[in-house]
């Protein structure tokens, strides 16, 4: 596999499916194993150029691929991940590996337990392949990975090094998180398919997030079955964030279903959007109307429109939110000695300092007002369609611009990316939103988009 030798072609990627290989497990055709040393040819091939793993644990992977294929010899598989190769995003702590988050602070650290969904995976007989690269905590200096398509671009951020992993087809699955867009725009540029849950539906013990109120854990993977399943299982085993109800829905997806009716929003990122993105975007809208599926904008429904009004009053509280909530631990990172911390993280800290919790409320009651007008919009569509990125990943180290991400996340809703186009060459992807607990619903009506516009 060798995305970079050819121009990006979503209806030939070098995704990396499992579930479709569980049959061959079962009747003896394929093991783990052989399934697991596939992967390992290919990052032995594109690691040194892609730059995904922070670090790699590939005798416990192959140990863990040997006991999943001598339970499926004997047809007693753990899960429905059994035997599936996955990374973990290095904001999530593992037994067996160090935790650094890409900052000397947490340089060579080791946990001495796992995250809880990564207990999950293990439990589940799934064989964990490595740590995967992110930025400075998740929000600040970018790490090495590059770009599977194009080895000048970047891959996205925070979950770099999961979505490159998977977009490269070395694993067929791996976990990322997100605040802002740090899901669906990496997913995006590496042509993952990925869900950003609602928030609170995946278990995010064992993780590190300096905005604890927006962030979520998330799947990336090779098919939207996959993407599902391995989602679905953290939540049915470890559940949801405290308090929190977990995922909705069945631990398989059932037949596709064709939305009736579509929202297709703008958002405050429109007008920065690159005119080829534009374009691309516009066509693939036109198409799935042709398809029979009914799209409104907001000059159709005035609720949209207040929905899309409502959505410029983001950057008036977003990042302040951000800003208070990394005040701890960022205040004890800062006192050690060594100037460990970047200038964006010390300038982001600076900024919290100055938020009183006066402050600090008034923006919660913004972003609450936003959700509001989200909800009145609820029963009336079947999704929300928008783009992942502006246009196709920058060239260089800066991660791109996650402000078509920042809908789902400040609305604590669903969204899918699929991979469904491609704009000059490189993934662009298509970001199905809903409202929260539907995301096992957008994942049925994003099936039948990928079926409509990938089969064949």
């Amino acid at each position: 596999m060798n995305g970079a030798s050819r121009p990006y072609d979503p209806r030939n990627p070098d995704l990396r499916g499992f579930h479709d290989s569980i049959p061959a497990f079962v009747d003896g055709g394929d093991t783990p194993r052989a399934y697991l040393e596939r992967c390992l040819e290919t990052i032995e091939a594109r690691e040194p150029e892609v730059k995904a793993f922070v670090v790699t644990n590939i005798e416990g992977a192959r140990e863990a691929a040997d006991r999943s294929s001598d339970r499926y010899r004997r047809n007693r598989p753990l899960s429905a991940v059994d035997g599936m190769p996955v990374c973990i995003k290095d904001l999530y702590e593992t037994v067996d590996m160090p935790t650094q988050m890409n900052s000397p602070v947490y340089e060579g650290w080791q946990s001495i337990r796992d995250a809880a969904h990564v207990y999950a995976l293990r439990k589940g007989g799934a064989g964990i392949v490595g740590k995967t690269v992110t930025t400075e905590f998740g929000q600040a200096t970018p790490g090495p990975t590059r770009n599977p398509f194009d080895p000048a671009r970047t891959p996205g951020g925070s979950s770099s090094g999961t979505a490159a992993a998977v977009g490269a087809g070395m694993v067929p699955a791996g976990s990322g998180s997100q605040v802002r867009g740090s899901i669906q725009r990496p997913a995006g540029y590496c042509g993952n398919y990925a869900l950003k849950p609602t928030f609170g539906a995946l278990n995010r013990g064992g993780g590190h997030s300096m905005s604890p109120s927006q962030s979520v854990l998330g799947v990336h993977a090779g098919s939207l079955e996959d993407c599902w399943r391995t989602a679905f299982h953290i939540s049915a085993t470890v559940g949801g964030d405290p308090g929190q109800p977990g995922l909705f829905g069945r631990p398989e997806l059932e037949q596709a279903v064709r939305p009736r009716r579509l929202a297709r929003l703008e958002t405050r990122a429109w007008p920065d959007t690159e005119d080829e993105t534009r374009e691309v975007f516009e066509r693939f809208v036109s198409d799935v109307a042709g398809k029979g599926v009914e799209i409104v904008t907001r000059r159709d429904d005035e609720r949209l429109d207040a929905l899309e009004t409502a959505l410029l009053t983001i950057p008036g509280f977003m990042f302040d939110i951000f800003a208070y909530e990394m005040r701890w631990p960022t205040w004890g990172y800062r006192d050690m000695e060594g100037g460990l911390l970047s200038a964006a993280v010390l300038e982001r800290l600076t900024r919290g300092e100055e938020i009183s919790p006066e402050d600090y409320r008034h923006r919660l009651a913004m972003r609450e007002a936003l959700r509001g007008a989200f909800a009145a919009l609820e029963g009336a569509y079947d999704g929300y369609l928008t783009l992942s990125a502006i246009g196709p990943p920058p060239v260089g180290m800066a991660v791109g611009d996650p402000v078509y991400g920042d809908v789902s996340s400040c609305l604590g809703a669903p969204a899918w990316n699929l991979p469904l186009l491609a704009d000059r060459g490189l993934p662009m992807g298509i970001q199905l939103l809903g409202h929260p607990h539907e995301d096992y619903d957008l994942a049925l009506r994003g099936s039948w988009l990928v079926e409509s516009f990938l089969a064949g």
